[in-house]
């Protein structure tokens, strides 16, 4: 299945030339993705599978939903997570045809499931899009989560966080 994956991302890196790809007003982007993510420690891993849909309200500023689906069977058992995020997020467009697409930008959400509390969550983002055609992109983002359970502070919730990487495919709509 991996190795699936990643020759269809390689062959999509292919096309010698890459349209005008760019957001306008009004556009819907649907991305599907998977995702890894480790404790501050590294000591333990879970992988997910992410669905997003956003809506661009001007052509950099996309607000949207995400639903991520986790499974772990690390320890003594295996779990099930999930999260349910609503995200907003600033794109910078490079270049003349905008084939690189960086943004920045932050979610805000609830964690549930097995294994974990049920809680609140927020996160600032950073990723890049790159565009192989005019509607179609890959995606690599990085989000730093942290938890607003009732038995931690301020500073306990940020130390206590997770980094979360996503790679993902995208088309724009």
């Amino acid at each position: 299945m991996l190795r699936k994956l990643l020759v269809l991302a390689a062959a999509a890196l292919l096309p010698a030339t890459v349209s005008q790809a760019s957001y306008e007003a009004g556009d819907w982007d649907l991305n599907l993705s998977g995702s890894g993510f480790n404790g501050p420690d590294f000591d333990a891993a879970t992988f997910s599978v992410n669905a997003q849909l956003g809506y661009m309200l001007s052509k950099p500023v996309e607000l949207g939903v995400r639903q991520t689906m986790s499974f772990t069977d690390i320890g003594p058992g295996s779990n099930m997570a999930g999260s349910t995020r609503v995200f907003a997020d600033y794109h910078f467009f490079l270049g003349d045809k905008g084939e690189w697409v960086p943004f920045v930008g932050a979610n805000i959400g609830y964690v549930y499931g097995d294994a974990v509390s049920d809680t609140w969550e927020g996160a600032p983002e950073a990723g890049i899009k790159y565009f192989v055609n005019n509607t179609t992109y890959i995606s690599l983002m990085v989000e730093y989560q942290f938890f607003f359970d009732s038995n931690s502070t301020a500073s306990s919730a940020l130390s206590d966080g997770q980094f979360v990487y996503t790679l993902g495919m995208g088309v724009r709509l």
